[in-house]
């Protein structure tokens, strides 16, 4: 018999189940970065919480074949988010799986099934609790390194959904660009323009500018307006906001964030961006501990790998298309030069965005990743 169980996470040997799979699955993988797995633990406990404007319920399971783990997967009932883009959908994260079609289709039932238990009519994924998880199976390049902030997975991940019956719901792409020696002209025009006419400015904030002058909110907020209308994405909420500072701000380089600031020193724009950690979390290997922090703080201020990641750019809406971004440009480039920063590649950017994408056009831009967030429609 080559039955299938799945099984909710609910003991200690569950969730150790679950965190260790990945080693099995990328044992062999040079391209795969692993998780933390503190975080891992944080992110998989089963809870119903009753978040503002609505209940987040988060149920991880993990797939046994003859009582060995062959698959995992976290279902995400989000209910602002389906309040939002009125809908009923019940999403799926952290999806791993060997390559067996019985193993990844019992995954997609049981959370689908457990989706349908609350009332859900259709499952999508892979999406996070919030925009800012990890989201999007990747579909193409599957030989470039991954990093910690994105998902990678094996080739045979996404014929697996559309095996299943699994369409697509959107494609985000990622760029990547080579920095260059000298700011591009365009952008030094731009930025000056910005400067003189909009009497825009940028600012570099310290921890005391975030944590007591409240500038980590006022970043927040921007990035709430700038992305309300974005695929699946709701506002956070204050509780999530604190948590994300709590976790970021002792370790983010506050040069390779710019703010802009306009004459009144309202946050009108921001740019999150980052050294790569990608080798430092592989010789981690998911713990801080006794070694992984050496690694990561080496990697983050004295021996910093060759790129960076640029992790999201926000404006406030009635400023896009103004040229804005110049200024992160005209920024960036120079402490990117500085730091040995030989290339960098964006966060997963909707395809659908021509606005967002074509920012890129003056460093010649390469698509290199493309992600993808399946669905399907839940039968009775």
């Amino acid at each position: 018999m080559n039955m299938v169980e799945v099984k909710k996470v609910t003991c200690k040997r569950d969730v150790s189940d679950f965190i260790h799979l990945p080693d099995y699955i990328y044992r062999d993988c040079p391209q795969y970065v692993p998780d933390l797995r503190s975080d891992v633990r944080v992110m998989i406990t089963p809870r119903t919480v009753n978040a503002e404007h609505g209940a987040l319920n988060v149920q991880p399971f993990v797939a046994y074949r003859h009582d060995i783990p062959v698959g995992r997967i976290v279902g995400i009932i989000n209910q602002r988010a389906n309040e939002k883009w009125q809908t009923k959908s019940v999403r799926f994260s952290m999806i791993e799986f060997i390559d067996d079609l019985d193993v990844s289709g019992a995954l997609i039932e049981a959370v689908s099934k457990w989706g349908q238990s609350y009332g859900m009519t259709r499952i999508q994924g892979p999406l996070g609790i919030t925009d800012f998880d990890k989201e999007g199976m990747l579909c193409e390049n599957f030989d470039m390194t991954g990093s910690p902030n994105t998902i990678y997975n094996p080739d045979y991940y996404p014929r697996h959904m559309e095996a299943l019956g699994m369409e697509k719901e959107v494609d985000w792409v990622q760029i990547r660009i080579n920095v260059p020696k000298d700011i591009p002209a365009r952008y030094r025009r731009v930025a000056q323009y910005c400067r003189e006419q909009m009497g825009l400015k940028v600012i570099k904030v310290t921890d005391d500018m975030i944590s007591n002058k409240g500038y980590g909110k006022k970043v927040f907020d921007l990035l709430n307006v700038a992305y309300e209308p974005l695929f699946g994405f709701t506002r956070l909420s204050d509780e999530q906001v604190n948590q994300f500072l709590h976790k970021y701000l002792p370790v983010i380089d506050k040069q390779l964030i710019p703010v802009i600031v306009d004459e009144k020193n309202e946050v009108i724009g921001v740019a999150v961006t980052m050294g790569s950690i990608s080798q430092a979390m592989r010789k981690a290997d998911g713990s801080l501990w006794p070694l992984g922090w050496y690694h990561l703080l080496k990697s983050l201020k004295w021996k910093r790998e060759d790129n960076a990641e640029m992790l999201l750019i926000a404006v406030r809406p009635d400023l896009q298309g103004y040229g804005v971004n110049a200024l992160f440009f005209e920024d960036l480039i120079p402490i990117y030069n500085k730091y040995g920063f030989r290339w960098a590649e964006t966060g997963p950017q909707l395809e659908e965005n021509v606005r967002e994408l074509s920012q890129w056009k003056p460093l010649h831009p390469e698509v290199v990743k493309r992600r993808r967030c399946f669905c399907k429609e839940l039968k009775d």
